[in-house]
């Protein structure tokens, strides 16, 4: 072979190295996200939305690398998942969700090769909230023919219509702390003195947050509060509030003009002051309420994520903020 043909191939070879080498990198990167966490030690965890990051992150201090599946400013009901999350999913040493309150989460979590599956449902108790269980207007003339806002709009959190926002509750949420701590302690025994230990510190920072909500909402004037839809009836029954929601448990249904008539007799009977809404979804019928009743608006963050609109930077500093929104709106005695 002559020198003209030699440098002829020469290019073509290494073009197929390079060839070779970079589909060898792109297949590395593919399956090598949660590889990474395992090179230098750490146990990689999905999360799939933001309560559940916050817990696994704060008990699993350096030994995990924790990414959510559910961005910041997305509502996280709506979530879809693309093939590169499903992708990390399957990758991952550990996922922890929230069975019921996002389907298509649910869908991947089942069809996903994960050694360890994070359940928080199964963490503590669930219960049945919304209009149709301990609603207050219920009572009110429209009632009976009322078409159970609070299970019911094509939109299902579970198959047992179970309230998932538990996270609202610090006592249910230290609970699932534990159980999450319990997870990566079994998933990771080299570190469960750390994880228990971090663990403990979280429970007891909840139990502080606990009492301070109780002695707070102790005194409150009314008991009665609106919001756009029901995601504080954890909270509402730990503190001894009845939480009447425009929406029920479905953010994105339309209410019913038999509901906002309710509503607005309730509030006038019970001298409610506040409509509550939320920064990631729609305002409008929570302010046309206000509006129409003479009443106040004000937000009451269900911390299904931060985000630049968010009244603090994490957890703590959003329900502190909740509280003293809720304190205002229901006044003292």
């Amino acid at each position: 072979m002559d020198v003209m043909n030699v440098r002829r191939l020469i290019p073509a070879a290494a073009l197929s190295c390079a060839a070779l080498l970079g589909l060898t990198a792109l297949t590395a990167c593919g399956s090598g996200a949660a590889g990474e966490g395992r090179k230098d030690g750490r146990l990689d965890v999905v999360a799939s939305f933001y309560p559940l990051q916050f817990l696994t992150e704060q008990i699993g201090g350096d030994h995990v690398s924790v990414s959510g599946l559910t961005k910041p400013g997305v509502e996280p009901h709506d979530l879809e998942i693309s093939a590169r999350q499903t992708a990390k999913l399957n990758d991952a040493d550990a996922v922890v969700y929230l069975r019921g309150l996002q389907p298509a989460v649910d869908a991947a979590v089942r069809q996903a090769e994960v050694t360890t599956k994070v359940d928080a449902s199964t963490l503590t108790s669930m219960e049945k909230h919304g209009n149709e269980v301990g609603g207050h207007a219920a009572a009110h003339d429209h009632a009976a023919g009322e078409d159970n806002h609070g299970d019911d709009h094509g939109h299902s959190h579970s198959e047992s219509g179970d309230d998932p926002h538990i996270w609202l509750d610090p006592v249910k949420y230290a609970e699932v702390a534990r159980g999450i701590g319990a997870a990566l302690a079994k998933a990771d025994p080299a570190h469960a003195a750390d994880y228990k230990k971090n663990t403990d510190t979280l429970v007891g920072k909840l139990d502080g947050l606990d009492k301070e909500y109780a002695a707070a909402l102790g005194k409150a004037r009314t008991k009665v509060f609106i919001t756009t839809h029901a995601a504080f009836g954890y909270l509402a029954e730990r503190y001894g509030l009845t939480e009447e929601a425009i929406n029920g448990l479905d953010p994105d249904s339309e209410p019913s003009p038999a509901r906002i008539k309710d509503l607005q007799k309730m509030a006038k009977a019970d001298g409610v002051t506040t409509v509550f809404y939320e920064t990631l979804v729609s305002d409008k019928t929570a302010k046309t309420l206000a509006s129409d009743a003479s009443l106040k608006t004000d937000v009451l963050d269900p911390l299904e994520g931060i985000t630049d609109q968010s009244r603090g930077t994490d957890y703590f500093s959003v329900m502190r903020s909740n509280l003293t929104a809720l304190t205002t709106a229901l006044g003292t005695k």
